[in-house]
This record gives C-alpha cells, sequence and structure tokens, in this order.
C-alpha cells in the first residue's frame, strides 16, 4: 500500500530515498546505499514523518553489522533518531498532527496490556530503526504516542538530541538518582550518551570527570563544563579518578563502552556507589571485583532508552535552552558513507546528523 492510497496524508510521495545498508558484516560504511523503496503508510495510531533530519547512533553500526535477535530482512534502514514535519496519519489519529514539526521517542513496547508511563521493560521491547525501518529515508512512520510537537526548533539539534539524551537523563535520574554535588564519572567522552550525559550533569550540578584515549577530546569536555580529564592509556586509571575526588571516589559512573573500562569504573566507584551501563561497544564480557561491589555495597544497574514522560522532561529541557546536542557534523544524504566510517572509527565529538533536506 502505498502514500497516495490514502486520503489522511499531504502529499502523494510514492517512492523515496533512504540510506540503506544492504547486507550485514563489517565495516558497515561500505554496505550503505542510497535506493528507492516505496513510501511507508501509517497503520492505525501511526504518524507519518516527512524526513528533516536523522541523527546517527552506534545502535546503526550493531544493526547494520547484523547483531543476534534483530530478525529484519536486507536492505535494512536504520536511524532511532529522526525530525521532520508529519504529513500523513492512520487511522484514530488526529488530523491536526499533519503539518507538525515532531521529534519521535523511538522506544516503545507493544505489550497488548500496556499502560502509559509502563518502563521501557517489556518483553516485546521495541526499537524503531531497530526492529522496524528508521529514520535514515526521506520519510519513516511511529506511533503517534511516541511523538512530541517541537514548533520551530532546529531539526539538526533536534536529531541530535533525542534518543541520547534520553538514554542519559534515564540512567542519571530514573536509575542513579543523580544530584546536585555528586561526583559522576563519564568514560570515553566524545560520543553521543556521554555528551549528553555530561550536559546533564551540568545542569544538574553535578561534578563530572571524564575520561578518553584523545587529549583533544578532553580539554573540548572542559570547555563543556568537565571538572576534570584524565587521558586513557590503555591502563587502570581509577587511582587519578580517586585522586581528583580526594580519595573518596565517584558517587556514579556513567558507561556505554563495556569491557575495555568496566573494572577501572568500579574501582573508582566510592562507598555506595551506582555504576549505570546502557552499552557495550566494546564488549558485552568484562573483569569486575565482587569484593569490592559487596565492600563498598556499590549497586550495578542496566539502563535502556526511556518512557514517554522521562522523553517529555527532557525535550522540554531542550525546548527551554537549558539542555542543548553537541553536533560534530552535519551531512547530505550522500555523505553518508562517510559517516558511518567515523561513527565505527570512533573519531567524533558529538553527533552525525543526515540533513534530508539538502
Amino acid at each position: 500500500m502505498l502514500s497516495g492510497e490514502t486520503g489522511r496524508c499531504r502529499g502523494r510521495i510514492r517512492t523515496m530515498k533512504a540510506a540503506a545498508v544492504m547486507t550485514g558484516g563489517a565495516p558497515v560504511a561500505p554496505n550503505v546505499e542510497i535506493i528507492e523503496l516505496p513510501t511507508p503508510v501509517p497503520q492505525s495510531g501511526e504518524v507519518r514523518v516527512r524526513t528533516e533530519a536523522a541523527g546517527l547512533n552506534h545502535l546503526d553500526v550493531w544493526v547494520g553489522m547484523g547483531i543476534p535477535g534483530v530478525k529484519r530482512p536486507w536492505p535494512r534502514v536504520t536511524g532511532s533518531d529522526g525530525v521532520g514535519i508529519v504529513d500523513a496519519v492512520g487511522d484514530g489519529v488526529d488530523e491536526a498532527w499533519i503539518g507538525r514539526r515532531v521529534i519521535m521517542n523511538a522506544a516503545h513496547d507493544l505489550n497488548a496490556e500496556a499502560e502509559p508511563g509502563d518502563r521501557p521493560s517489556a518483553e516485546r521491547f521495541h526499537l524503531v530503526g531497530e526492529q522496524s525501518p528508521g529514520a535514515l529515508a526521506e520519510a519513516f512512520v511511529v506511533r503517534a504516542s511516541n511523538v512530541v510537537d517541537i514548533g520551530d526548533a532546529d531539526p539538526i539539534e533536534a536529531a541530535a538530541f533525542g534518543l541520547t539524551h534520553l538514554t542519559a537523563w534515564r540512567m542519571l535520574t530514573t536509575r542513579a538518582g543523580a544530584r546536585a554535588g555528586d561526583w559522576v564519572l563519564i568514560p570515553g567522552i566524545g560520543g553521543g550518551v556521554a555528551l549528553a550525559a555530561l550536559g546533564i550533569c551540568r545542569h544538574l550540578g553535578c561534578r563530572v570527570i571524564v575520561t578518553s584515549r584523545s587529549a583533544e577530546k578532553l580539554e573540548r569536555a572542559s570547555r563543556l563544563g568537565a571538572a576534570e580529564g584524565i587521558l586513557d592509556e590503555g591502563e587502570d586509571w581509577s587511582r587519578a579518578v580517586r585522586a581528583a575526588t580526594d580519595g573518596q571516589g565517584v558517587d556514579i559512573c556513567i558507561d556505554s563502552i563495556g569491557r575495555a573500562v568496566h573494572l577501572s569504573c568500579i574501582k573508582s566507584l566510592g562507598r555506595g556507589g551506582r555504576f549505570v551501563t546502557c552499552g557495550c561497544t566494546s564488549g558485552p564480557s568484562a573483569e569486575t571485583d565482587l569484593a569490592r561491589i559487596f565492600w563498598n555495597q556499590l549497586s550495578i544497574l542496566g539502563s535502556t532508552m526511556g518512557d514517554m514522560s522521562e522523553f517529555h522532561a527532557v525535550v522540554d529541557l531542550f525546548l527551554q535552552g537549558r539542555l542543548r546536542p553537541v553536533v560534530d557534523q552535519v551531512v547530505a544524504p550522500a555523505g553518508i558513507r562517510e559517516a558511518y566510517a567515523a561513527l565505527e572509527a570512533g573519531s567524533q565529538f558529538g553527533k552525525l546528523v543526515v540533513d534530508w533536506r539538502t
């Protein structure tokens, strides 16, 4: 069914351009092509968004590689950060949405018994861009209940904001209970979640220690409000973290790296500290220190994206100008391979955004 076959739309676009990963494997960048696909039609409860901008996340690399558990055919259109104008709605959706600029929360569950406010922990948890086609295309569909009207906000900034800031917000506030004055450790500064966490910590009044293998990234993080920066040279840097906190250790560690930094993170936590993980880009299996965990009464917490109440909270701060994403590079769709390559190399400082208006 094509877009021109529904009367609840603006325009009659029958096909669209999409940045598709044609087959699995690593690296992903050489497998990405701009192709023509049928324009999606919103089903009951959905809206279709004409994409203005879409942000890249490391998740796009994993889905493009072919991670286990994602049972989608090739080619795959990824993209869990999308902003644009609603141009069609499905049954049961108010046509007043048409013409509005929206940002999506790509995370939702498909549990028939789900209630408003349910946490993203249902067995049938679903992520646009992972389990279904995403925003790296001229149009995408998403549940109407998962979009927020952002008015005249800049689409580029908004596309760089959504998933990473929602993830970091949930990690810091809902899971870790961060408060003003807390010491927060953020390893691997430069990625989307890490930089989002830095901005949120600054908003909350937390003191932040960052690590990086790049002295330049440490300097840039300092300009963004990091209190301390530690150069990661591949060795245990927990002593440096403890020295920066007068031997006490940090209250919270926010991590998405996994194996490469896990033990140093655990050793950096003070008594009662909370280690919160949302990813494992360097690997899921890590050496830890159980004696330190029980003796210091540490908490290890998992966190995945966030619900709509958290999304509204963090988007409101964005619209008020109190939180701003860091954008590393904006590319046209023709530059999508280079953007994927930069993401795979980890060379970026901030988000990579595709401008679909160009």
